[in-house]
C-alpha cells in the first residue's frame, strides 16, 4: 500500500471518531470538492442514515456509482452548491485567495439552513498558530505549507484572525475551531 493511502486511512479513522457528535441531527451533508468521494464514502458507511453527496467538477464525478446513502453531483462551487443540512469543505479553501474563498463561502451559506435549523459549514484545514507559546516545528511546517500554497496556487494558509475575517465577509455569524489531527483543524461555521 502506498504511504499516502495509509495516512488517508488514518485520517479518516481519526476524523470519524472525533466528529460523531458533529453529525448529530443532520439528515444530509455535501462534501464540496469531494473528488471521487473518499471522505463521503467513509461518512456514508459510518452513518447509514445520513445522505452524503460528493460534489465536484462534472468530469471528476461523471460515471461514479454511489450507494444507498451516497451520490455524486457535478457542478461548480463558485456558481451554486446543492442544498443540505451541512457542507463539508476539506483542504479546499487554502487553494484559493481571499476573494475566491469568500465566493465559495457565500455559496456554502446559501446551501445550508439557518443556525437555528441546524445548518453548518464544516471546514477541515490548517489554522496557523501564533509564534508565541507554540511548537516551533509545527509553526515552521505551517509556514512551509503557506509558502507552498502561494507558490503553487493562488491560496495560502490562514491564522484564526484571517479565517474569522473570511467568515464575517461571507455573512456567517459564528465559528468554532478544534484542532483534530496534527496540523489540521476542524472549523464549524454557522450562518
Amino acid at each position: 500500500m502506498k504511504p499516502w493511502l495509509v495516512m488517508q486511512d488514518l485520517f479518516q479513522v481519526s476524523f470519524l471518531s472525533i466528529v460523531v457528535v458533529l453529525f448529530e441531527g443532520l439528515n444530509s451533508i455535501i462534501d464540496v470538492g469531494g473528488g471521487t468521494g473518499t471522505v463521503a464514502k467513509a461518512i456514508a458507511n459510518a452513518f447509514p442514515k445520513l445522505s452524503c453527496i460528493s460534489f465536484d467538477l462534472p468530469h471528476v464525478v461523471n460515471g461514479l456509482v454511489g450507494s444507498k446513502n451516497l451520490s455524486y453531483i457535478g457542478g461548480d462551487m463558485f456558481k451554486a452548491i446543492p442544498k443540505a443540512d451541512a457542507i463539508l469543505v476539506k483542504w479546499i479553501l487554502h487553494d484559493w485567495n481571499d476573494d475566491e474563498c469568500i465566493k465559495i463561502l457565500k455559496r456554502c451559506k446559501e446551501a445550508i439552513p439557518s443556525k437555528e435549523n441546524g445548518g453548518k459549514l464544516i471546514i477541515i484545514d490548517m489554522v496557523v498558530k501564533n509564534s508565541e507559546g507554540g511548537d516551533d516545528e509545527s509553526l515552521k511546517t505551517q509556514l512551509f505549507f503557506d509558502m507552498l500554497m502561494m507558490v503553487m496556487l493562488t491560496g495560502r494558509e490562514r491564522n484564526e484572525k484571517d479565517w474569522a475575517k473570511l467568515f464575517l465577509d461571507a455573512g456567517f455569524s459564528d465559528y468554532k475551531i478544534t484542532q483534530i489531527l496534527g496540523l489540521r483543524s476542524l472549523i464549524e461555521v454557522y450562518p
